[in-house]
């Protein structure tokens, strides 16, 4: 590195680029540790890789598609994110609100996100059988359909070969175990990654 010139100041780095996760109880960690989440087991994995990104989980639990819209635009300009990660959607199917209202408001955290100048990725859940293979269908439908219209990429199933194994879900039936975090990750990763460097903007 070449001397500074007398009085020169150093020029400071540029700020790490930040995920920023807005999610439910699946990306909050419930019954967890904080350490054991699919989301700091992403951070851990980026260290790892010698990336420079920051994640800012602002995941609750119970949180809805409507909770998630009110709180974006305040997370947007405190974090300035380069990708938002979307997992919100199971609250609002276990309520069982309306397709039309939940559709709208994961079209608007997508064009919030966008419009921020962040990438997105969104994940589409499944909800418990007993809500019936009809339901389901058209509620993880309806996922597809936001991020084809929007044009981004999409988890198909975010707790894919996680939800079907009782040992990887706790005692409720609804959260997934420590052991169960590694798979989110994994089903997450292959969409999440492309979008990490200048290469995978379009």
């Amino acid at each position: 590195m070449p001397a500074l010139a007398l009085g020169e100041e150093p020029v400071p780095a540029p700020p790490a680029p930040v995920i920023l996760v807005l999610g439910d109880s699946l990306s909050a960690g419930y019954g967890l540790d904080p350490r054991q989440g699919w989301v700091w087991l992403l951070e851990e994995r980026l260290r790892e890789l010698g990336l420079p990104h920051r994640v800012v989980n602002a995941s609750i639990s119970g949180e809805t598609t409507a909770g998630g819209r009110t709180r974006l635009p305040a997370l947007l300009v405190q974090h300035q994110p380069t990708l938002l990660v979307i997992e919100l959607g199971a609250n609002d199917g276990l309520r069982g609100l309306g397709f039309g209202v939940i559709r709208e408001n994961l079209t608007a955290l997508v064009r919030s996100g966008r419009d921020s100048g962040a990438q997105v990725l969104l994940s589409a859940i499944r909800l418990p059988p007993n809500y019936g293979a009809a339901y389901n269908d058209v509620f993880q439908a309806m996922f597809q359909e936001v991020a084809l219209a929007e044009g981004v990429p999409l988890v198909p199933d975010f707790l894919a070969g996680i939800a079907e194994d009782r040992n990887l879900m706790q005692a409720d039936g609804l959260h997934p175990t420590a052991q169960a975090q590694p798979r989110i990750l994994a089903n997450v990763w292959p969409l999440l990654e492309p979008l990490l460097t200048p290469e995978g903007t379009e």
